[in-house]
């Protein structure tokens, strides 16, 4: 599903415009994001799941083509993880 389609069905089962609906789209995309930059940056969705930040350790690799050794830098990542709800619908 794309975000287009998304909107499309966001509109048609709140009977809202697709503008209303985009404009939620946006507005909840922003604030997760803004929410996951923050230090212990969580967003948990009870019955949906729960969107977390977790810090990624610098490592080694291997470029796959070279077999160069080479370092990976230590980053943010984000996880989610499906609430009860979402994993016995799927």
């Amino acid at each position: 599903m794309t975000k287009a389609e998304l909107v499309e069905v966001m509109a048609t089962d709140a009977k809202i415009s697709k503008a209303a609906a985009g404009a939620a789209l946006e507005s909840f995309m922003a604030n997760v994001t803004k929410a996951l930059k923050k230090k212990d940056g969580k967003v948990t969705l009870v019955g949906f799941g729960t969107f977390a930040k977790v810090r990624r350790k610098a490592r080694k690799g291997r470029n796959p083509q070279t077999g160069e050794p080479l370092k990976i830098k230590a980053r943010n990542a984000v996880t989610f993880k499906a609430g009860k709800k979402l994993k016995d619908a799927v």
